[in-house]
């Protein structure tokens, strides 16, 4: 008796506790009252974070929240990169959060990130004088490591890239800060871009305003398209892509 006696006393005790528990749950688990954040923010103002974080916090409670799910959700908001979320009492949560770096201008309406993962900055107002760089869905990486190599090789002749892009079909091209299309094209590109760095002190340099855009898609010359002529001159044999 006396056995059975301990055993119900553990089973009430643990009711009790579990009864507790439920009510101080119940009782912690209030709707959020403030959202903080924290973070080193130098192009987005906490307001234009608060008025994007409300949202996705309206209707929480403090403690059956998901900070996973809210993180991932926050990730979503253009110029985060990172996002770290806590609880803090009383009825908080506070967002640790880290601003994307925008390298250039991606596709005409995004950025990209120093690791080429665009994202994007509306409503915000795009950096200036960003180089403009364009390729398929997931080439940012690739184009952007490019545009690094290119600029290094350019820079050695005073010129720099303006815009650089690649085609759905893999096909290269670059504008130069003169305004200058360049053609690559996908075959050959080494090869090519050191004909014209060599037809450019050569003689192109001398006449860059005159110049549309300079074609190296042939086996060894180049295909000039001046300012007023319909037809580009031709120096090479055929083209090639």
């Amino acid at each position: 008796m006396a056995h059975r006696g301990s055993v119900i006393g553990v089973l009430l005790l643990v009711v009790v506790l579990g009864a507790g528990g439920r009510a101080l749950w119940t009782w912690l688990d209030r709707p959020i009252e403030r959202v903080s954040i924290r973070g080193e923010l130098e192009r987005v103002s906490a307001d234009y974070l608060r008025s994007q974080l409300a949202p996705l916090v309206r209707g929480q409670t403090w403690l059956s929240a998901d900070l996973g799910e809210l993180r991932e959700q926050a990730r979503d908001i253009g110029w985060l990169n990172e996002v770290r979320i806590r609880r803090e009492w009383p009825y908080a949560l506070v967002f640790e959060l880290v601003e994307q770096v925008p390298v250039a201008h991606w596709n005409d309406d995004r950025l990209l990130n120093p690791s080429g993962e665009s994202f994007t900055f509306a409503p915000l107002a795009a950096p200036e004088g960003l180089v403009h760089l364009a390729g398929p869905a997931g080439s940012g990486a690739e184009v952007l490591a490019y545009h690094d190599a290119l600029n290094k090789r350019l820079a050695e002749h005073d010129l720099e890239l303006r815009q650089l892009r690649l085609e759905a079909r893999g096909a290269w091209r670059l504008q130069t800060d003169d305004g200058i299309w360049v053609m690559l094209g996908r075959r050959n590109r080494e090869a090519r871009l050191a004909r014209f760095l060599a037809a450019w002190d050569r003689e192109f340099d001398a006449v860059a305003s005159h110049i549309r855009y300079i074609d190296l898609r042939y086996p060894n010359g180049v295909a000039v398209a001046w300012h007023g002529e319909s037809e580009p001159v031709e120096e090479s044999e055929a083209k090639q892509s």
